[in-house]
């Protein structure tokens, strides 16, 4: 069978060098194993510009995360403490004002400013969620369902099974990334209000899966013109040794699966490493 693989050969000075071996089979006329026809390529070169790349990639990643930190607690503890001090100040100005008409008025600028106050607390939680960091990954994860269907008015079945408890904080939070992006999406392009979410461990690894019967997408199409969602994603995982797998087809819904390793297989790769 053909075969494609990845290996490090050592030179006759000693240095070890990153080889990329393709070979396929060849047969005499009689149908017979005649042997292989292939080439052999340093690739080096390009492991090496691959892992700075990854580097990159988990620099740029964690600065995102410390800003979206940062801004949900500015937006949790300065935003919206004032917001409710304006309502409380609106309170008092009702009671200055005996009209029934400006009490009328003031109550409808206090209701906009409370339910200021709401979605500025809901942007606070899906930038930086507490649930995730004091909770786990599933709390969190059952919560961002409940309150994405409640704010868009859809349907979204939440199913969790065996998920570890002791996910380290870089799995858990790369998996919380990829169901906001997944869902949002799915929330948003898929057409219809019915969405499957599950969270379940096996053996070897942790896989969450979101669903729709919506009216699909051409994956390759929406990564090349616009898919920063997608790539976010797959560079997500791709720092904590997970892959993305998409199946979609027009009109015919779609399914995100993100699959990472077990926690004990990520800390022996990265010891190995």
């Amino acid at each position: 069978r053909p075969f494609k693989k990845e290996c490090r050969l050592r030179r006759h000075d000693g240095e070890y060098r990153w080889m990329l071996d393709i070979g396929v089979p060849r047969f005499n006329g009689d149908g017979s194993f005649a042997g292989y026809i292939g080439s052999c390529v340093d690739i080096t070169e390009h492991k090496l510009a691959e892992e700075v790349r990854s580097s990159l990639s988990r620099r740029l990643i964690e600065a995102q995360e410390e800003e979206r930190t940062w801004i949900a607690r500015e937006l949790h503890d300065d935003i919206n403490q004032r917001l409710a001090l304006l309502v409380v100040d609106l309170e008092s100005l009702k009671e200055d004002h005996p009209s029934s008409q400006a009490r009328h008025r003031i109550d409808a600028v206090r209701e906009q400013v409370e339910q200021l106050g709401g979605d500025v607390q809901a942007l606070s939680h899906r930038l930086h969620s507490s649930k995730l960091e004091y909770l786990g990954l599933e709390a969190a994860s059952a919560g961002f369902c409940r309150e994405l269907s409640e704010a868009r008015n859809v349907e979204i079945h939440f199913h969790s099974e065996r998920v570890p408890k002791d996910l380290s904080k870089e799995v858990s939070l790369c998996l919380f990334r990829v169901l906001q992006e997944a869902l949002q999406n799915a929330v948003k392009h898929s057409g219809t209000r019915h969405f499957q979410v599950s969270l379940c461990d096996s053996t070897s690894e942790v896989a969450l899966t979101v669903r729709d019967l919506g009216v699909g997408f051409d994956p390759e199409q929406t990564i090349n013109r616009h898919g920063l969602g997608l790539t976010s994603m797959k560079e997500r995982l791709k720092l904590v040794g997970g892959k993305l797998f998409i199946d979609s087809q027009p009109q015919r819904g779609t399914t995100i699966q993100a699959r990472v390793p077990s926690t004990s297989q990520i800390k022996s790769t990265a010891a190995a490493s």
